[in-house]
């Protein structure tokens, strides 16, 4: 009995202990996990602590970031505005600049015509006349360029009848040295040519004293082409037949004709 006791005894003994082995162990266990997990909380407040800083840090980032865009906008703004400004004083010196020169030009004018004026009214009163008598001078003077330019035209116009005349008397006596005078300065220009009944088309007629039965040269550069003959005239046009035998070549357009026989 005494044996069994003792293995029964050894046998609770050794599990008491290989309880208590396993509760120290538990508690062992326990302390350790507690570490890991206090640890881990720490850590995880302490990211957490990390994020919400980083989050507020971020936000004022943003915030700052917005307000210095708020502020170049301005800037950029208020750059624009005075560029605009500086445009536009620019434009207004240069209107005041040109203003000022236009003012100098006239003022510079108005002396000049004043100056004028006084040399004027200077010469008038040497004169010892009076303005009445001046007036009526300047009016007999046109009055007699008047005249002067009358008498001219009729002039003109009784040389071109004379010649008119004296040619056509020429042909009705019949001579054989019958000669159609035109004026010496009268130039034209062909300005069609018909080469198969050989005769030519002027811009010139009886306006500007082309008269019938007159012979005109053609030439070109200079150099005599050929000698025609006015057949058909009309105001500001003429035809002219080529004369035989003075045809040394081929009449165009752009010619140029003059009297054979100018008037003296």
């Amino acid at each position: 009995m005494s044996g069994e006791f003792q293995t029964t005894m050894l046998i609770r003994i050794s599990l008491i202990l290989a309880i208590i082995a396993a509760l120290g162990a538990g508690a062992l266990n326990f302390f350790v996990v507690k570490d890991k997990l206090t640890t881990l909380v720490a850590d995880r407040d302490t990211q957490k602590s990390d994020k919400e800083t980083a989050q507020k840090d971020l936000a004022s980032t943003k915030k700052t970031l917005a307000s210095t865009q708020k502020d170049l906008t301005q800037t950029k703004q208020q750059l624009t505005d005075s560029q605009v400004a500086q445009k536009n004083a620019e434009d207004v010196a240069t209107k005041a600049t040109k203003r000022a020169g236009d003012l100098s030009e006239q003022l510079a004018k108005t002396t000049k015509e004043r100056d004028v004026a006084k040399d004027d009214l200077f010469a008038y009163t040497v004169t010892g006349y009076t303005s009445a008598q001046v007036a009526k001078m300047g009016r007999d003077i046109k009055d007699f360029q008047e005249a002067v330019a009358a008498g001219i035209a009729e002039n003109l116009l009784l040389t071109k009848k004379n010649n008119v005349l004296s040619n056509e008397l020429a042909r009705l006596k019949g001579t054989e040295e019958f000669i159609v005078r035109m004026r010496p300065d009268l130039k034209g220009k062909v300005v069609s040519v018909d080469p198969k009944w050989d005769f030519v088309v002027l811009n010139i007629g009886s306006n500007q004293d082309v008269l019938e039965n007159g012979e005109l040269l053609v030439s070109r550069d200079g150099k005599l082409v050929a000698k025609v003959i006015v057949r058909t005239l009309e105001k500001d046009r003429s035809i002219a037949n080529v004369v035989p035998g003075w045809k040394l070549g081929e009449p165009i357009e752009g010619d140029v004709v003059s009297p054979a026989h100018p008037a003296s």
